[in-house]
């Protein structure tokens, strides 16, 4: 009996591994049989044929039927290897995280470096540089949203709005008033501030999905003004001639106007037309790295720890005597403020703004970064910023796949990192820092 027994334990985690195998095998082949089964092909005469790509399908089936059997099998390996081990020693547990801290410290050091020097890489053409701009618009953006979600924990799906508004608000003023861009930079940040406002006392009492709710309205509110609103927005046709940035008053063209100095005549170098991408791309970094600083000493003021108090537990938060409308309108507005401030370089850099420019899908890009990143970690909201922009930049070849490949890293990530990929919840203050060891005790 006890032979069968061995025997019978030891074919159990293999016939476990085979039925997840062929469960996944069976979804997959579900999913691809739309997907990549057939494709429409234009014919020589006219008209449209469907050709039918089954081996793509098996392929698929084949590799998720493999792939599941391999992590089935590896599973316990890899629970007693990466699992998390409780650990009696509080101090342990404290160096674990400073050293954390320290090591996305270094992280943060070496990418800032390795972004300051980027134009002058031998492999930074326009295009590259080009991408690095689009990268840290989205970091800018994911920065702001971060404040809101991740420190304050606001879920906010209309956060596209702040961006609109800022974008427009710069449009506006540049084109109507003549205004330059570093006078509408603050000004579009207060005005994107004063809609976080507007949007944060409708929905002081609200929580999670009907909050989620409520800022997605928001969101499409804004848009359908934008395009509604003719006599201020010019409609669909959106806002052009909006004016270039210019090097404190020097045009990056080749041929100024009478009474200008153009950028190159000012340096005494030819001209280039990547002289104003490079510059571009160093207004959005000053811009980030700003960003960055005041999130992260505004985390370490008590505004910043009632953020957290906030997103931990509201009714503890009130309990404690926090003012939590202020908090959350605060969370709000400086959020919208640095959504703001990205859509004015937006606008400043394409010359053009439109409606189609300010969909859901932006909303929920930034959001994907936030979450990827890991709740409250910037240096998360900035590698996933890089996966998420630049990645498919550089292979057009399987843009087809791009949704596909997002929704798998979704899944995969909740699986294995729920927390992101730096997750960081720790507090900024912890109780008991800094006091003698009988003290901490005690505390």
């Amino acid at each position: 009996m006890s032979q069968y027994a061995a025997s019978d334990s030891s074919a159990s985690p293999l016939t476990g591994a085979l039925r997840e195998a062929a469960i996944a095998g069976v979804i997959m082949v579900g999913l691809a049989l739309p997907l990549v089964g057939f494709e429409l092909q234009n014919k020589t005469g006219g008209g449209v044929a469907i050709e039918y790509r089954f081996d793509w399908v098996v392929i698929a089936a084949l590799v998720t039927f493999f792939g599941r059997f391999i992590v089935a099998l590896s599973r316990p390996w890899l629970g007693s290897a990466f699992g998390r081990k409780p650990s009696l020693a509080p101090a342990g547990a404290e160096r674990r995280k400073a050293s954390s801290r320290l090591t996305s410290a270094h992280l943060g050091l070496a990418m800032g470096l390795v972004a300051l020097v980027l134009p002058f890489l031998p492999i930074a053409d326009r295009y590259v540089v080009d991408t690095a701009t689009t990268v840290l618009i989205y970091i800018m953006l994911g920065l702001g949203l971060n404040i809101v979600v991740g420190l304050a924990g606001l879920l906010d799906l209309g956060y596209v709005a702040f961006y609109a508004v800022g974008a427009y608000a710069f449009a506006l003023l540049s084109t109507t008033y003549g205004l330059s861009f570093w006078i509408c930079l603050p000004l579009a940040g207060i005005m994107a501030a004063f809609f976080g406002i507007l949007l944060g006392f409708p929905v002081l009492r609200l929580r999670g999905d009907y909050l989620a709710i409520v800022t997605l309205g928001f969101g499409e509110i804004i848009r359908v003004i934008l395009i509604n609103f003719d006599a201020l927005t010019n409609g669909p046709n959106g806002i052009g001639g909006i004016p270039r940035l210019t090097f404190f008053g020097y045009p990056f063209i080749n041929r100024a106007p009478e009474g200008q100095t153009a950028f190159h005549e000012l340096l005494g170098i030819p001209f280039a037309p990547i002289h104003r991408v490079v510059f571009l791309y160093y207004v959005i970094f000053a811009l980030v790295l700003i960003t960055a600083m005041v999130s992260m000493r505004l985390r370490r003021l008590p505004i910043g720890r009632a953020w957290e108090a906030l997103r931990e537990d509201e009714i503890a938060c009130r309990s404690l005597g926090i003012n939590v409308t202020m908090v959350k309108l605060s969370a709000f507005a400086i959020g919208a403020m640095f959504g703001g401030f990205a859509g004015t370089f937006f606008a400043a850099r394409q010359g053009l703004v439109s409606p189609e420019s300010f969909t859901f899908w932006e909303s929920a890009l930034v959001l994907m970064i936030v979450v990827l990143g890991g709740l409250g970690s910037q240096i998360g909201v900035v590698i996933a910023a890089i996966a998420v922009v630049a990645l498919p930049e550089f292979a057009r070849d399987l843009a087809q796949f791009r949704m596909l490949a997002f929704g798998a890293a979704m899944v995969a990530l909740m699986v294995w990192r729920p927390g992101g990929i730096i997750g960081s919840r720790a507090p900024s203050v912890r109780l008991g820092a800094g006091l003698p060891a009988t003290a901490q005790k005690a505390a």
